[in-house]
């Protein structure tokens, strides 16, 4: 599959933003890992896909090494206000169906794809960590950042953009694919 056929692909599930991946400019920064151990979005610990279960700094950048490749898909929400959070949250839902379809069409075509996803996983409705282990480990997607990818500048790096205005709220996934 050639390049131009992946971001249409992508754009085919409807994403608002579609780009390649600069995989050499991919930074695994421990101070995005430090930002995920200060427990904002109360899955520290608690999600299988998120520090400190889901590999290290090392790992994750071992493992993108692999790749030649991989697209960044983005859904940009346009705000009622600076506050408007049902628009958020409608963005992220929009943009977490979104990106399950297409990482499972992705992984019929690249089995050995490495999705990241935006936030936690939300396969599962509740993680069962630590309790118990992964009931879907070959559908779990660790985030952008728990792999400790800082999104804007992996956007950058890739030319694609990361801030579309005031009140806007854009939310960025990448797969790696070969």
């Amino acid at each position: 599959m050639t390049d131009q056929q992946l971001l249409e692909l992508a754009s085919g599930f409807g994403f608002d933003h579609v780009g390649m991946l600069n995989i050499p400019a991919l930074e695994f920064e421990p101070g995005v890992r430090e930002m995920c151990a200060a427990d904002r979005c109360n899955n520290y610990g608690r999600c299988w896909t998120c520090p400190p279960y889901c590999g290290t700094l090392e790992e994750f950048a071992a493992r993108a090494a692999a790749y030649r490749r991989g697209i960044i898909v983005q859904s940009t929400g346009q705000m009622e206000d600076d506050y408007d959070v049902e628009t958020m949250l409608d963005t992220e839902a929009v943009q977490q169906e979104r990106f399950l379809e297409l990482t499972a069409k992705v992984r019929e075509l690249y089995p050995g794809c490495m999705p990241l996803a935006a936030g936690a996983c939300r396969v599962c409705g509740k993680c069962a960590c630590p309790d118990g282990p992964c009931r879907f480990p070959e559908r779990a997607i660790p985030s952008m950042e728990a792999s400790g990818l800082n999104v804007s500048k992996t956007c950058e790096a890739s030319g694609v953009k990361y801030y579309y205005g005031p009140r806007t709220i854009t939310f960025t996934c990448c797969i790696l694919v070969d």
